[in-house]
């Protein structure tokens, strides 16, 4: 049995559905990731996947490129017959969807990881986006929605028929992060030049405006007894990408920007505190991992991170584009050593109950079952032993 996963870009396939690409091979099948080539195949194909590059394929608006990848996608489809395609991203849940049931794949499957689109943006944005979304939507044999939220949004614009919406929810491997022992993070902190006595606040994600980055860094000018650390790369395709003088500022000023880190779990652990200051999310899967490391964590009160945190229980929530709020609440815990311990073993708590990530791939892999069962094709796709 083939099964054809389709993203933007290398690094969805990697970061993003390592996981589910890894219990995919497992069970046995022929697994195929498609997306433009990049840094991330090698770890890609690493995990017994095999990557088809799609050479037009790119994360910025461009109608005549996307118009290409479209093209080359479809002439991969016709060679490889896949017996399933799930589609992520944006544009290629768009295109993807789409050509998927015009090439006829008994089951074509969409993950939404976040509307790109909220209540907040301008009327014309989200007429694009919810009109892009209906299309694919009524293409496609099912939708495993992240996020609660966007799937009540889904349903209110009956963006996909009713039967075909699935909450899937999100999670990780959270014994990962929680059982790493605290000298891997001070190895950490020693690399980064940071004292072990010191109160670290860290962030997690691409260096573009949307994750919030200015407003941190704005909000750290004036905090006090604490460092600040930004594990992440730049993503200079992204039209919000941080202008390399801002970040040469910050660094000027004491912030470390760590750049990708391999050892993730050990860099929760050199973090005494977490923030998401994001814009938009469907369900951050930093949150979900600090989280499972035990942090208190502070973030913005949008979907996805209220979904991880819960005012004054794990974390505190502060309004999207303040750095008011942002240096308010991390100066909270910055000062109150007690109240980070409290925060993180309700964190640590949640997480176990709710983020593990075992039961979101079975359901990725139930829902793969119900579609071939109700359309009457012959496809078994096993259970987990």
């Amino acid at each position: 049995m083939k099964v054809m996963h389709l993203t933007t870009v290398d690094m969805s396939l990697e970061l993003l559905l390592g996981p589910v690409l890894d219990e995919a091979v497992r069970r046995g099948y022929d697994v195929v990731g498609v997306s433009a080539a990049g840094p991330f195949v090698p770890q890609v194909q690493g995990r017994g996947v095999r990557h088809v590059a799609l050479g037009s394929s790119t994360r910025r608006f461009d109608l005549l490129a996307d118009l290409r990848t479209a093209y080359e996608f479809w002439r991969v489809l016709r060679r490889e017959r896949p017996d399933v395609l799930h589609t992520h991203n944006p544009k290629p849940g768009l295109y993807g969807r789409v050509l998927g049931r015009l090439a006829g794949v008994p089951v074509v499957v969409n993950t939404v990881h976040g509307l790109y689109a909220s209540e907040d943006d301008r009327p014309l944005k989200r007429a694009l986006v919810y009109a892009a979304e209906f299309v694919g939507g009524h293409c496609s044999h099912a939708e495993l929605v992240h996020n609660p939220e966007d799937l009540a949004t889904m349903r209110r614009l009956h963006l996909a028929p009713a039967s075909h919406l699935h909450l899937l929810g999100s999670g990780v491997a959270t014994e990962r992060y929680s059982h790493v022992g605290r000298d891997r993070g001070s190895a950490l902190r020693t690399q980064w030049g940071i004292d072990q006595t010191a109160v670290v606040v860290g962030t997690v994600g691409r260096l573009v405006a949307e994750k919030g980055i200015p407003e941190l860094l704005e909000a750290f000018r004036s905090i006090e007894g604490a460092r600040l650390v930004i594990v992440g790369g730049p993503d200079p395709e992204k039209p919000d990408a941080l202008p390399p003088d801002l970040v040469e500022q910050a660094a000027r000023d004491g912030v470390v920007f760590a750049g990708f880190c391999d050892d993730m779990p050990a860099v929760y652990q050199a973090f005494d505190v977490f923030v998401l200051a994001s814009h938009r999310e469907g369900f951050p899967r930093s949150g979900m991992e600090a989280a499972a490391a035990g942090l208190p964590i502070v973030t913005t009160n949008i979907r996805g991170c209220r979904q991880v945190v819960s005012d004054g229980l794990n974390g505190l929530l502060v309004p999207v584009r303040s750095p008011e709020h942002l240096r308010e609440a991390i100066a909270t815990l910055v000062g109150d050593a007690a109240l980070r311990v409290r925060m993180g073993q309700e964190s640590g708590r949640r997480a176990a109950e709710e983020f593990e990530e075992e039961a979101v791939i079975d359901r990725i892999f139930h829902c793969y079952q119900e579609v071939a069962d109700q359309r009457q094709v012959s496809l078994s796709f096993g259970e987990r032993e």
